[in-house]
């Protein structure tokens, strides 16, 4: 089986990757560790529009961080013997989610969930919630444990 698991670095991540370990015998699948850098917003900058220098700083600080998130999950993963690669890609999280799925042909998406409501989920969006309603295969939505 192959599954493509959304990471953030959160604990909602974090619950993905334990749900993977629950049900998932290592030996039956494959896992691809994915992260999304949105994309970052066009600002005036005193030469007209586009990027400013420090925004490639930033930019290169988010690939730095993504690549720490995915290569945290899946040392997780292969230390429980599962076969794990990794991928760190910009874009809208939901649109990269959803094709990363198509082209690497998974077989489910596993991704933590945030839960909000209300305002929060009108502005922010839910992307498993779009994962879920748009994915070419099943989708898992993991939340981590209550105490």
């Amino acid at each position: 089986m192959r599954i493509l698991v959304a990471v953030d670095g959160s604990k909602y991540s974090d619950a993905a990757i334990q749900q993977i370990m629950a049900q998932c015998r290592p030996l039956d699948s494959e896992i691809r560790v994915l992260h999304v850098i949105e994309p970052m917003p066009l600002f005036p900058n005193v030469q007209g529009f586009g990027y400013a220098p420090e925004f490639e700083v930033v930019r290169e600080e988010q690939v730095k961080l993504g690549e720490d998130v995915v290569s945290r999950a899946a040392q997780v993963l292969r230390d429980a013997g599962y076969k794990v690669t990794t991928a760190v890609e910009e874009g809208f999280p939901k649109v990269v989610i959803l094709d990363h799925a198509t082209q690497w042909r998974a077989d489910l998406i596993m991704l933590g969930s945030h839960g909000r409501k209300g305002l929060d989920h009108f502005l922010i969006g839910s992307v498993s919630e779009a994962v879920a309603r748009h994915a070419p295969c099943s989708v898992q939505i993991a939340r981590p444990a209550s105490h």
